[in-house]
């Protein structure tokens, strides 16, 4: 056995600790630059949360909402409005949102800052932080709000997680802020999947979640999570006779978010493909029988400069005989078109720059119009051609 002196073992330690010194300095070093600018990490992850499976319900309800409620705000809205005989009035509104990163973006609910001159953010310690709309889109009812200072409590991202996997009688947690109520913890179930709801504007949001985990006017905009605290939709809509929960509320899947988050947050708004028509449902008019198909979207007109304009769609019309009826959509790229709201699910599954193979009825006959999907000229857009 190879021997060893004081004075050697002495110098391999302390070679031994400045080698050690000088790595976990680098460590800290190259760590510090893949972290975000300005932004401070995040104080907790799901990683506080045991695996369900191994766990109670009740600590799973605990430890679910000591790791993500951190991450919910309450966000209070002010807008200034006239009444009847013109004096003005401070409206305020309220809601609740999760941070999504750590340079202080919020996701919430397009109708929680619909039109607000003023937001404040409050992470339930009394302190309130003053915030400015990032991006906007009224036809998925889905908004991004950011904080203009750097708050003093750690941030804590709500991790996101996956909706395209859900499963009716699975476990869902809800937190929020209903009726002011700070940070409120309510649990149920998945109720139902791809639930058709819809936004404020009428657009329909298509595969909504519905939960009887209680959500109360103020939930909105708060996360709706699963057993591991992963935010699987944004909670946004009760259906109740009294206004109050009844047990049937509805998210919007975070899958949504997922793919608009980027382009919202990098341009303000999001550009969803339209034909630039004022549309009809054919079911929902009289004297079917006296039209040439008993379902369809009727083009009552388009709007000049738009996409069905510049392919020749045609609307309503007046002639020396009466008003001749407009082309009648009956299919999108081989797909029905029974109504608006399939008119615009199928128009979803485009962007911007498509042709897509519109298939209407026509003076009697069926005709295929190419239409290539262009931004609507914002000059000419008014209420009724959105479509």
């Amino acid at each position: 056995m190879y021997r060893l002196s004081a004075r050697q073992i002495l110098v391999i330690a302390f070679g031994s600790a400045l080698l050690a010194a000088v790595t976990v300095l680098g460590v800290q070093q190259l760590s510090n630059r893949l972290q975000p600018s300005g932004s401070a990490a995040p104080a907790m992850s799901t990683a506080a949360v045991a695996d369900p499976a191994l766990a109670t319900d009740e600590q799973n309800n605990i430890e679910v909402y000591k790791s993500v409620s951190p991450g919910v705000v309450y966000i209070q809205s002010s807008t200034t409005a006239r009444d009847f005989f013109g004096f003005t009035r401070q409206a305020e509104g309220a809601g609740s949102g999760s941070i999504i990163d750590t340079q202080g973006n919020i996701l919430t609910n397009y109708h929680v800052i619909a039109d607000a001159e003023k937001l404040t953010v409050s992470f339930g310690s009394g302190k309130s932080y003053p915030a400015r709309v990032v991006g906007k889109d009224p036809d998925t009812d889905l908004a991004v709000i950011r904080l203009l200072e750097q708050p003093k409590e750690p941030i804590t991202v709500v991790p996101i997680g996956d909706s395209d996997h859900l499963a009716v009688g699975q476990k869902v947690l809800a937190i929020g802020n209903p009726f002011g109520l700070d940070r409120t913890l309510t649990t149920g179930v998945i109720s139902g999947l791809e639930r058709p709801i819809h936004a404020e504007n009428g657009r329909q949001i298509e595969g909504a979640i519905q939960t009887d985990a209680s959500i109360n006017p103020g939930n909105s905009g708060g996360p709706l999570l699963d057993s591991h605290g992963r935010m699987i939709g944004i909670n946004s809509q009760i259906e109740s006779p009294s206004g109050a929960s009844a047990g049937v509320g509805f998210a919007i899947p975070v899958s949504i978010a997922k793919r608009i988050l980027p382009e919202l947050i990098r341009n303000g708004s999001i550009q969803h493909p339209k034909l630039g028509i004022d549309p009809r449902d054919i079911a929902a008019l009289g004297h079917q029988n006296e039209l040439p198909v008993s379902s369809g979207v009727l083009i009552v007109g388009t709007l000049r400069g738009g996409p069905a304009a510049n392919a020749g769609l045609r609307g309503l019309s007046q002639t020396e005989d009466g008003i001749e009826l407009g082309d009648i959509i009956v299919g999108v790229d081989g797909e029905k078109v029974g109504t608006n709201d399939d008119l615009l699910r199928v128009l979803d599954k485009h962007k911007l720059g498509d042709t897509v193979k519109v298939e209407v009825v026509r003076r009697g006959g069926r005709t295929v119009v190419p239409v290539t999907l262009t931004e609507l000229p914002a000059t000419n857009r008014r209420r009724g051609y959105g479509e």
